[in-house]
């Protein structure tokens, strides 16, 4: 069809989204809008499901009962049409949410191409390929919706727990001067006349306003030019960032794990029916406080001891040792005390012994959430540790510059937010827990 089926919006406005209609507004006239999932056409009846971002609205038809244009014209709508409706509820215990509407006037938003690309009943999933393809599309399906109003829920809760302990929500910037935390994985710009890159994190920055603010997070992009493959990296990942004035890693690592537990809670109280649709409801755990903690050494122990697997001090551990380690520590646990000489140059040594650092990650199960520690806030130690990293002074000038004003005392992390996502849903692939991933060989759509 051309565009002649289109109708115009004029004053016609959803009253309702499909979680609001409930059996006690039988009788009521609404308005809802969303997108035809389903529809069967039996004679004189035409039964349609209307899919909104929260749910699905029966629509049901009969002929006689809604005028011979409605009936006519519900008849040409087809599969993924957006379309407003406004009609008169009525009770229908086997109907979502208890009731079904029936229509008084439809107006057809938009028309969608007859074969779609991809399977939108819900029977089998493309491949994920295909999907991501056609991601605007794939959004819409039920599972993908349940993936990110999880995620909707899990960052309005660590905003509101973070801004309750007294945090301030920080913007860092996203274009940098130099590549200032070392190492090679940035991405280079083009900054007008001069080179510039991509911020690989809000570490530099985060420490400074901590000096400003006390306790600040910053929950944004970081970049990383990792030509990594796995099913757990991404080029562009979204970070929960927090720094901690007047404190040390203890203090990070009760502040998190009190997080955590707040952030799941709220998730089980909220999206009950998202973890159903994900199969995770069964399986959906809320830790115990505190946190089991581990050192470094206690994990290496445990690998030897426990599962056969020996890693030298002071190397990290793999992939292959965490996935079997995940059947001795399957929840979420701490891992303290790193060797210094596999941390960045802001960590700080553990003073009792300088071997040992104040850096920490959070695991749940196999799969590292988070890394932080307590950070260097001495300017000597601070230029001594860039020196013995290899790296120039220099090039950290404004950053040392803010360590000659009584810079406190601090400590931190960073957490992804596509990776506990993943661990929340259950998902297999972490580029199902991003809208528009990023990845080596993926810059579009």
């Amino acid at each position: 069809m051309g565009n002649e089926i289109y109708e115009p919006l004029g004053n016609l406005r959803k009253t309702h989204f499909s979680t609001d209609l409930t059996p006690k507004l039988a009788d009521q006239e609404v308005v809802v809008a969303g997108w035809v999932s389903r529809v069967r056409k039996l004679g004189a009846m035409i039964f349609m499901v209307l899919q909104d971002k929260y749910g699905q609205v029966q629509v049901t038809a009969k002929k006689g009962v809604v005028s011979d244009e409605l009936f006519e014209k519900m008849k040409s709508i087809g599969h993924q049409w957006s379309v407003i409706i406004r009609g008169s509820l009525k009770a229908f215990a086997k109907a979502p949410h208890g009731v079904e509407l029936i229509p008084i006037e439809i107006r057809i938003m938009n028309s969608a191409v007859e074969q779609l690309p991809l399977d939108m009943t819900g029977k089998t999933m493309s491949d994920l390929d295909t999907r991501l393809n056609h991601r605007a599309l794939d959004l819409r399906h039920p599972r993908n919706l349940a993936i990110f109003h999880i995620q909707s829920v899990l960052l309005e809760e660590t905003r509101n727990f973070l801004i309750s302990e007294h945090f301030t929500e920080i913007i860092t910037p996203k274009i940098i001067g130099s590549a200032t935390e070392g190492g090679t994985e940035l991405f280079p710009i083009k900054y007008f006349d001069r080179d510039a890159y991509l911020s690989q994190s809000a570490q530099l920055y985060k420490e400074r306003l901590c000096s400003v603010y006390e306790r600040v997070f910053e929950i944004g992009p970081c970049f990383r030019a990792e030509k990594s493959f796995t099913n757990r990296h991404l080029c562009e990942i979204y970070q929960i960032d927090m720094e901690m004035g007047f404190a040390d890693y203890t203090d990070v690592l009760k502040m998190v794990e009190r997080m955590v537990v707040h952030v799941l809670t709220k998730i089980k109280e909220r999206c009950s029916e998202d973890l159903k649709k994900l199969n995770q409801w069964e399986k959906f755990e809320i830790p115990e406080l505190p946190l089991p903690r581990y050192t470094y050494e206690d994990i290496l122990k445990m690998l030897d001891e426990k599962l056969g697997i020996k890693i030298e001090f002071g190397k990290d551990i793999s992939t292959e040792a965490y996935r079997k380690l995940d059947s001795l520590l399957p929840g979420y646990y701490f891992i303290i005390k790193w060797p210094m000489e596999s941390k960045p140059f802001y960590i700080h040594y553990d003073p009792e012994n300088p071997t040992l650092s104040h850096g920490f990650d959070l695991q749940k199960g196999w799969l590292e959430l988070a890394s932080g520690g307590t950070r260097v806030h001495e300017r000597d130690l601070l230029e001594k540790n860039l020196r013995e990293k290899g790296l120039n002074p220099d090039s950290f000038k404004s950053h040392l510059q803010a360590f000659e004003y009584g810079m406190p005392p601090h400590a931190g992390l960073g957490m992804g937010v596509a990776r506990w996502l993943q661990i929340i849903t259950g998902v297999d692939q972490i580029k199902e827990c991003v809208m528009y991933p990023r990845t080596p060989d993926r810059l579009d759509p």
